[in-house]
């Protein structure tokens, strides 16, 4: 297979703003140390409004706060709104606010900087997409008073607490909204409320924090008040596996994340080391049939494709045990996951030729391949750099030998940098995307892959009913319904039409000396916490 790699494009220049020793409290009561953590994938962006990549989470919430955070239970809970109250009709959201908070450009934050975060979202090409989906039901933001908030929508929407509590609801300093002269990729004059300091991003070397000293509001969620333990953070851009590991191994790092199946056992073994992983929530990692092109527009063919490949074999030899199978574009930790479509399908490839003999792909060609009317059997799945995690690279290699060997379709996988990745969404140039959103409520992913006018529908499949179960499940309160609806949706896509092909659920591992202490994971996401409660030592 051949695999074409671009460099990213440095959508962030390389800004400092003060390298020097990191600044400690006037009462010379607030220490630290000075920690440096391997990450397997460049942020496309710093800005949380611009939030797409699941693995910069943990960035985003150093830099930023939300107004609302997510427990383990799944409830939501105080940040840097102290309360709220909804109305019986579920139109009017009043948020009571902190009132010590202040930006990191010493702007106060208050009821009015929560509005022009909100009202930016608005702004022509700034993120047309959150204001075409998450905040669709959104009618305005109306300050009562400076601690004070209400925000009154247009239908009840189920999803708007979780947006809130998502990177999209980061609060940025409306003073820097207006001055940072790169505002969508964002750097260190794009300026938030939280533990630590942007100082610098080096792109695809380092991103460098310094501690917020003043720091005194962290969610209700955080093992500690005041500010963070550590001084000066660093993140070192890291995207091979190997060199990840040996950086940590070798004490060039401390913390290393996105560790591979291949190297989880010399983690293991080693007494100096500890390792941990979780599940992500949102969507399974999943392939997305192009059902308005050839072959995908037959039925057929899509079940074929998804017969022909052994995923529990291909899991194995990729992930070494160490990935858990999807049977749902939903995950399994989302409450609304559908379980009933396990071992529902998959895996026979007897199955996989008598429905691509039946579909007419009946010749064959010098390699091997199937054919019909003089044309091969070939799909394309044309992904972003940025985007590629968890060995998805080796993956597709995996599930390209296989569909070849077992019923003779050509599967072509291209790695491209996003810009010529989205000109090939663009211009209908591929027959299969990949994905997975880690998105705390799964409904907000749904919302934006599966509706016909979905931002991100790369199947082009239109179905008005999905459209409406979809829709009644963000505008309901009730989690049994909600459920009723998902699972509606996932037998439609997943058993009926068959548009998908769910391959693992995505998950996040965490390496570190023992030294190290307080790391963990997003009880919204799953996926690495911020530094705020990480500390070296006792």
């Amino acid at each position: 297979m051949k695999i074409l790699r671009a460099v990213l494009p440095l959508m962030v220049l390389a800004a400092a703003c003060g390298t020097g020793a990191p600044q400690e409290a006037a009462t010379g009561t607030v220490t630290g140390t000075s920690l440096t953590w391997a990450i397997e994938t460049q942020p496309v962006t710093l800005n949380p409004h611009q939030w797409a990549q699941n693995k910069a989470r943990l960035l985003v919430f150093n830099q930023f706060d939300a107004l609302i955070a997510r427990d383990k239970t799944g409830n939501f809970v105080p940040w840097l709104a102290k309360s709220w109250q909804v109305s019986p009709d579920h139109l009017t959201y009043t948020f009571e606010l902190r009132d010590d908070v202040t930006f990191h450009d010493g702007t106060k934050f208050d009821a009015a900087a929560v509005k022009a975060n909100l009202d930016q979202f608005g702004k022509a090409d700034y993120n047309a997409v959150v204001k075409a989906i998450q905040l669709r039901n959104l009618d305005r933001t109306e300050v009562l008073s400076p601690t004070s908030v209400e925000l009154t929508l247009k239908a009840p929407d189920a999803l708007l607490l979780d947006f809130l509590a998502s990177p999209y609801g980061g609060q940025v300093s409306p003073k820097s909204l207006q001055s940072a002269k790169d505002l969508k990729a964002g750097g260190p004059d794009l300026v938030g409320t939280g533990p630590f300091v942007l100082e610098a991003f080096v792109p695809g070397q380092e991103i460098r924090y310094r501690r917020n000293d003043a720091y005194a509001w962290p969610p209700a969620t955080a093992a500690h008040q005041g500010p963070a333990h550590l001084s000066t953070l660093t993140y070192r851009i890291l995207p091979t596996a190997s060199v990840r590991v040996g950086a940590l191994t070798s004490g060039q790092v401390q913390v290393a994340e996105g560790v591979p199946a291949t190297e989880i056992p010399l983690i293991k073994a080693d007494p100096e080391l500890t390792f941990a992983s979780e599940l992500n929530t949102g969507t399974s990692f999943t392939y997305y049939f192009n059902v308005s092109r050839a072959p995908f527009d037959d039925k057929r063919v899509r079940q074929a494709f998804r017969e022909a490949v052994d995923v529990d074999k291909v899991l194995a030899s990729v992930y070494q045990g160490s990935a858990s199978r999807a049977w749902s574009l939903v995950g399994s930790r989302s409450p609304f996951y559908d379980a009933s479509l396990e071992k529902s399908y998959g895996g026979d490839t007897a199955k996989a030729n008598a429905l691509l003999d039946e579909a007419g792909w009946t010749a064959r060609d010098a390699e091997g391949f199937r054919t019909k009317d003089g044309r091969r059997l070939t799909v394309r799945t044309v992904a972003a750099a940025p985007f590629v995690r968890d060995r998805r690279d080796v993956l597709a290699q995996a599930i390209q030998a296989q569909v070849k060997q077992s019923a003779g379709i050509d599967f072509q996988v291209k790695i491209v940098d996003a810009g010529t990745a989205a000109k090939a969404v663009e211009d209908n140039e591929y027959e299969l995307f990949e994905n997975s959103r880690g998105d705390s409520d799964v409904g907000a992913a749904l919302n934006l892959i599966l509706p016909a006018k979905g931002a991100i529908n790369r199947t082009r499949h239109a179905d008005p009913e999905v459209d409406a179960w979809l829709a009644e499940a963000s505008t309901t309160s009730d989690p049994a319904r909600r459920k009723e609806l998902y699972v509606k949706v996932q037998q439609r896509v997943v058993t009926e039409e068959a548009i998908v092909l769910p391959v693992y659920q995505p998950a996040d591992q965490i390496a570190a000396h023992r030294s190290v202490s307080g790391l963990g994971f997003d009880p919204s996401s799953g996926t690495p916490r911020s530094a705020y409660d990480v500390r070296i030592g006792t």
